[in-house]
């Protein structure tokens, strides 16, 4: 399989230039055949709000028709694309990301891990829980995790995906460039821990007083790094996969002497402390 991931620049506050410019990199992402095409965490609408008024005429729900739009561009490419967009439900706001197949919205998932920066100081907490969605390409089943920017900085919310059984785990994100050491870090981190791939598309450009570093990258199973962008110019990367690279979790380094299973050898009745949520160091 082919995997896409597009670091882009996102126009602020105008939803239909963003669909244009998502519509723009699809198409040159099916010009190499990609099954999945992974976008930045807010790319309908831009990031740095001041305030939760201003971001709500710039949020969508999931039945808006710009959806359906992306489902057919979709179904034309034979391809699957995760992105960001800031969803209303009735009066509640989230940050989140869905996952469009030929057949539409596959599924969505609600920013959990907010951190005090741009539109997340003012949005609803998510409430949806991780899981795995399939999308079932051409060239067979792929299982994609979704989670969006700080998510990633917690290993908790990345295993929980790998245990679901997530061959990828798709992370769009908007990572300032005071987070660049995260781009770097993070992304062969959770890839090696979960022994899975993992695209992190960040966004280039700035909104009002950001300046956002791009650094996107897709790493492989053992935190091998597969592609990557070291700079904040627009682009789009690649990667081919095998599924079976992610689900083969036994590692024998050497035959009879050098085998770990990253799952199997977890010892969870030790765990329990992780679920205190007032168990805190001194």
């Amino acid at each position: 399989m082919l995997l896409a991931c597009v670091q882009t620049d996102i126009t602020f506050a105008d939803v239909d230039a963003n669909l244009e410019r998502v519509i723009a990199h699809v198409e040159k992402a099916a010009e190499r055949k990609s099954d999945l095409v992974v976008f930045p965490e807010c790319m309908l609408s831009g990031y740095a709000y001041e305030s939760r008024e201003s971001a709500w005429p710039h949020s969508v729900s999931l039945d808006d028709p710009r959806f359906a739009k992306l489902a057919k561009i979709a179904a034309t490419h034979r391809l699957h694309l995760t992105l960001g967009f800031l969803e209303r439900d009735r009066d509640q706001l989230y940050n989140s990301s869905a996952m469009i197949g030929p057949e539409g919205v596959v599924g969505h998932y609600r920013k959990i891990h907010l951190p005090h920066l741009g539109i997340d100081r003012f949005i609803d907490r998510g409430n949806i829980p991780y899981r795995t969605l399939v999308a079932e390409t051409e060239s067979g089943e792929l299982r994609v995790g979704l989670a969006i920017c700080y998510d990633s900085s917690f290993p908790e919310p990345m295993r929980v995906l790998g245990l679901a059984g997530a061959d990828v785990i798709a992370l769009g994100t908007n990572w300032p460039c005071g987070a660049s050491r995260t781009a770097e870090v993070v992304p062969p981190a959770r890839s090696m821990e979960n022994h899975l791939f993992f695209v992190a598309a960040n966004r280039v450009g700035r909104e009002h007083d950001f300046a956002f570093c791009g650094c996107s990258s897709i790493c492989g199973p053992d935190g091998v790094v597969l592609a990557k962008s070291d700079g904040d110019e627009e682009t789009i990367l690649f990667a081919e996969i095998d599924p079976a690279d992610a689900r083969n979790k036994r590692i024998e380094r050497i035959p009879g002497k050098h085998v770990i299973h990253r799952f199997d050898d977890r010892r969870p009745e030790f765990y329990g402390d992780l679920s205190n949520p007032n168990d805190v160091g001194d």
